[in-house]
């Protein structure tokens, strides 16, 4: 597995996460939705993601994307 395909993994995971939450147990966990929306959106524009930076120091391989 690919950094990359980890950080989309965990992305999805995410949001699937918070709207099963939301539906559940709070709306407000849609704001969780919004959060990680927006992380992708601005990791698309500087490169600069959190998530990637953990998998990497967890021996993930770099992959296209983040380095």
């Amino acid at each position: 597995m690919t950094l990359d395909s980890a950080v989309f993994r965990f992305a999805g995971l995410v949001v699937l996460a918070s709207l099963a939450l939301a539906h559940w147990v709070h709306p407000g966990f849609l704001w969780l939705t919004a959060f990680a929306g927006l992380n992708l959106f601005q990791a698309s524009f500087t490169g600069f993601c959190p998530a990637a930076m953990i998998f990497k120091k967890l021996g993930v391989r770099p992959g296209s994307s983040f380095k």
